[in-house]
């Protein structure tokens, strides 16, 4: 049985033996990081009767005409030893240990702006509040059935230069805030171009996230654009891979223009530069 599991920017092979059962190898993968796992050997998608993931269900889809599973490892989750068990139709089971790995979170002092109140008790207050609605919203989005994409994913910008990376903590007055997203340099009205094909699910002004939008690709894989200076794109539009969806900008909490950018896999923020890497081969 041949399968491969891309982490990051590496990737393994495990040579064919008689059968799937009880195959058990580890591997390692970083808090923060999504995992693409895939099984060339698996025939069909369809032989596929169910897969989890720390006991959790995941959806297996098909990339490249290969049967394969996205696993967000969030932020927090706890560094050690977890299992991928893939259930076939004809009772086989793969089983797969996988190591998450604790990363290294850098802090960073960052205030309110003025435009949110500055750095005041009550607009730390009012800013903690105005998150945790802004996060309840985006949780509540709904995700297709099925993958909308076959493509690999691609950059939001023409020109991607990191300014902010993910994973780092937010030190806001009294309030550590965790970076779930990668920050890129972008002049005020920059396009800003649809990672891949998916259906838009929120496309609104809030007060913290600023002009947002949401693309769900299905299967809970989503992308999110923040802090926008216009939104090009509405509800339930279907969009198609490059299609400018809005121009970058400063709205929300932001003190310049540039475009904040995060992926989730089934609620999970995972570090977009190393999504992106996935789908680099």
């Amino acid at each position: 049985m041949k399968w491969v599991f891309i982490a990051a920017l590496s990737l393994w092979y495990v040579r064919p033996v008689l059968g799937l059962e009880n195959i058990l190898t580890a591997y390692t993968v970083l808090q923060g990081n999504a995992a693409l796992v895939q099984f060339p050997a698996i025939k069909q998608l369809s032989d596929i009767a169910q897969v989890t993931f720390n006991g959790k269900p995941m959806s297996a889809f098909s990339y490249r005409g290969v049967p394969s599973v996205l696993i967000g490892i969030d932020l927090n989750q706890k560094p050690g030893a977890y299992v991928l068990v893939t259930k076939l139709k004809n009772k086989e089971q793969i089983t797969q240990g996988i190591t998450v790995q604790e990363r290294v979170k850098p802090q960073e002092t960052l205030g309110i702006p003025q435009k949110l109140g500055g750095n005041t008790r009550s607009a730390q207050s009012a800013f903690i509040n105005s998150l945790a609605s802004e996060n309840a919203a985006l949780a509540k989005l709904r995700t297709g059935a099925k993958t909308f994409w076959s493509a690999p994913f691609a950059y939001p910008l023409a020109n991607a230069t990191v300014t902010d990376p993910f994973g780092y903590i937010r030190q806001t007055g009294s309030y550590q805030i965790a970076h779930k997203g990668t920050d890129f340099r972008a002049p005020e009205g920059t396009p800003v171009f649809a990672m891949n094909r998916g259906v838009v699910r929120l496309a609104r002004n809030f007060r913290v996230y600023g002009k947002t939008i949401v693309v769900d690709h299905g299967l809970g894989v989503m992308t999110l654009f923040m802090h926008l200076s216009k939104i090009n794109v509405n509800v339930g539009e279907l969009v198609e891979q490059g299609q400018i969806i809005g121009l970058a900008g400063e709205s929300g909490y932001a003190e310049a223009p540039h475009l904040h950018m995060s992926v989730r896999i089934n609620g999970v923020s995972v570090d977009p530069i190393a999504f992106l890497k996935l789908f680099a081969k």
